[in-house]
């Protein structure tokens, strides 16, 4: 009998991967700063760059602040990912990067979303006063980017 080789290996591997850094940067934000208001703030490059311990209970720039909801949605796609990648055909590379990225950034935000009610962020780039964001929201626009380069290589109809 022959072993059936699991499908998608780029795709958990990505997600894996990127899912291990955003939980090890949010605990080390969370045991190396205080949750205050104004917000602890270091400058790594002052004015420019700084780590900023904030959450927020909605999505990117605080849209649906307060919404319950967002922890279902974050369940919803992460399970709905992995079903795909687990019983779905064998996906071309860069889907297989981008769905893995945005299946950790998914699973990042939703975990916190489920134990506390809120994400934790602290990136924070001043320059262009853009909202404090962490690595999960990161993985999201890097899949976002692989899966439009996905697009774009794969041939369409003739």
């Amino acid at each position: 009998m022959t072993r059936k080789r699991p499908r998608n290996i780029p795709l958990w591997i990505a997600a894996i991967l990127g899912l291990l850094v955003d939980r090890l940067t949010k605990f080390w934000v969370m045991d190396n700063f205080d949750l205050t208001n104004p917000p602890e703030s270091i400058p790594l490059w002052p004015g420019v760059f700084h780590f900023t311990y904030v959450t927020n209970t909605g999505a990117a720039f605080s849209l649906f602040e307060g919404s319950g909801w967002l922890r279902w949605l974050s369940l919803l796609v992460s399970v709905g990912l992995m079903l795909m990648a687990w019983f779905g055909p064998r996906l071309p590379f860069w889907q297989q990067i981008g769905y893995g990225f945005v299946l950790a950034g998914a699973i990042g935000n939703g975990i916190d979303r489920f134990a506390t009610g809120e994400v934790v962020d602290f990136l924070d780039f001043r320059l262009i006063n853009f909202p404090v964001f962490n690595v999960a929201d990161i993985c999201i626009n890097i899949g976002i980017v692989c899966l439009l380069i996905a697009a774009w290589r794969s041939p369409g109809p003739h």
